[in-house]
């Protein structure tokens, strides 16, 4: 019986952990008004900076209308075979520059790896919560 308990226990841990590492769209949609002001995530309109729709997978500094505004520090790593996977979004996400240096994002990062993950898990939400 305390096999069996446990075994639930440890099953109910690992799902529990692997829903919060796919972070939660909803939860990223109101960490990602912080970023509002100069990105879109749920049109191709540009702002300050170029729009997020379907930034993950997409290659460095590649948004075609914003090929222009790029910093040569974000050409360059996009040249060099940087893509938006997850794992570089976050590494991202929590310094961009450091993970870019050189680029021109004011944004200083995120400190909460929950907040990463959720933010990540908005951008990939098709469609957007």
């Amino acid at each position: 019986m305390f096999r069996a308990a446990s075994s639930a226990s440890i099953l109910l841990l690992a799902t529990a952990l692997a829903a919060q590492a796919g972070g939660d769209p909803a939860l990223g949609k109101h960490v990602f008004n912080r970023c509002i002001s100069c990105h879109d995530a749920t049109t191709d309109r540009d702002k300050v900076g170029p729009h997020l729709l379907g930034v993950v997978g997409r290659t460095a500094g590649s948004a075609e209308s914003f090929l222009g505004h790029y910093s040569e520090a974000m050409k360059s790593a996009g040249a060099g075979g940087l893509v938006w996977d997850e794992a570089n979004l976050a590494e991202y996400l929590k310094a961009p520059r450091l993970k870019v240096p050189g680029n021109k994002m004011m944004f200083a990062g995120l400190n909460n790896d929950d907040d990463i993950a959720n933010v990540i898990a908005y951008l990939k939400a098709d469609p957007k919560p």
